[in-house]
């Protein structure tokens, strides 16, 4: 009973997950920076870069579902381990072949797609295993924790990328192999167990995914609202691309990108630390309908600029926004999805919100080839425009009521 009432700052355990997740996570987003610099400054090709930015996020798409039913059925703990470990060896395999001076981009793709993958079922099995670690009443401040960590990751990610590129190709990599050592050291002196008792009977992954599948399909509101963030998600990842290429047309840097990644990462900070209080306090259509229309407003600048400190300062209000959502609906959804399905649960919302993000990727790199820069930004608005157009007037999310009637409600 002590341990609950145990600030979280003093919960070892919480900690040791926290920064172990966290080491992994900004590793993970050093080399997902790196990945296209390497493409476009070194490579000299923003279709290489579109390719690997493909392969880094196809995971998304093909793993989550069976990722998810392993998170339900195997150790959690041995799980992470096995995830670090895989980046671990992938990452180092990358550093060998970049230091050897080679760029071989099939091999590049695959290993991007491998450390995504692990870091995917990673961040699965964590989720699933907050709920162990923290009590109830906690929860809210816990995920919001996480969520604030995951920008900073992302905020520290973007000049930790380019500044590890400029002193040399293969330095960015190395980085996230050493991120997963420090992580798997974290995860070795967890003491609490990381799932509760299972009763269940094992079955085969198919029948488990589709389990998780029919929890979802019953939740009327969040399939409307993750297939509004789908798209949501697919837009930025051409955005993200579109602004490299703008830096680099203009005379900038490997390290500008970083410097306005930087600035980016700030909102998202805080919009993580203003999501735990807005849980309970603002209604999650609110939060959606108005994340996409602070979005279309952001992106049309992005068309007619090149001043870092200003793509920096958008992407900051872009950041927030986004961060904010991410909080609200992370709550929604692990407190009212059953422990024995939190790990397929999660996997569904993911794909469904993210699985097009590769997509993305690969679209972006085909647009700014036969675009430019201000024609793709300007179709990124237009489209995210429509998103928050839908939003407003779909019935499904419109008739957020269910809001309204607490945990088993059908929200996120």
């Amino acid at each position: 009973m002590q341990a609950e009432t145990l600030p979280l700052r003093r919960n070892r355990d919480f900690l040791l997950l926290w920064i172990g997740a966290g080491v992994s996570l900004l590793g993970l987003r050093t080399s997902v920076v790196a990945y296209p610099l390497l493409m476009l400054w070194y490579g000299d090709s923003p279709i290489g870069a579109g390719m690997v930015g493909f392969a880094v996020l196809l995971p998304q798409l093909l793993v989550q579902l069976p990722a998810g039913a392993l998170v339900d059925r195997w150790d959690r703990r041995r799980l992470l381990i096995g995830c670090d470990i895989a980046g671990m060896l992938v990452m180092g395999a990358v550093v060998m072949m970049l230091a050897s001076g080679r760029l071989w981009l099939p091999a590049l793709m695959g290993a991007a797609f491998v450390d995504g993958a692990a870091g995917l079922t990673y961040r699965l099995a964590e989720r699933a295993a907050i709920s162990h670690v923290v009590p109830s009443s906690q929860l809210p401040r816990a995920l919001g924790q996480n969520e604030a960590r995951g920008q900073a990751a992302g905020l520290l990610g973007q000049p930790a990328g380019s500044g590890f590129f400029t002193l040399g190709h293969w330095v960015p990599f190395g980085f996230t192999a050493v991120s997963h050592l420090i992580a798997l050291v974290t995860l070795l002196f967890i003491r609490k167990d990381l799932q509760g008792e299972r009763t269940a009977p094992t079955r085969n992954v198919r029948s488990e995914v589709a389990e998780g599948v029919q929890w979802v399909w019953r939740q009327r509101f969040m399939r409307a609202a993750v297939g509004l963030i789908s798209g949501s998600n697919l837009l930025f990842q051409v955005l993200v691309l579109t602004l490299a290429l703008i830096v680099k047309e203009h005379g900038g840097s490997a390290l500008t990108v970083g410097l306005i990644g930087l600035v980016a990462g700030l909102g998202g900070v805080v919009g993580a630390l203003a999501g735990a209080w807005a849980v309970d306090r603002v209604r999650l259509f609110t939060v959606l309908a108005g994340s996409l229309g602070a979005w279309t407003a952001l992106m049309v600048p992005v068309a007619f600029t090149s001043d870092p400190w200003l793509l920096g300062l958008l992407l900051a209000g872009m950041s927030f926004a986004g961060a904010l959502m991410n909080v609200v609906a992370g709550v929604r959804q692990v407190r009212v999805t059953p422990n024995a399905l939190q790990g397929r649960v999660t996997s569904v919302f993911a794909l469904l919100g993210s699985g097009l993000g590769s997509a993305g990727a690969l679209v972006g790199g085909l647009l700014l080839s036969a675009f430019g820069t201000c024609a793709t930004a300007l179709a990124v608005a237009a489209a995210m425009g429509l998103l928050a157009l839908t939003a407003v007037v779909a019935p499904a999310l419109r008739d957020d009521a269910v809001e309204a009637r607490g945990p088993g409600c059908q929200a996120i």
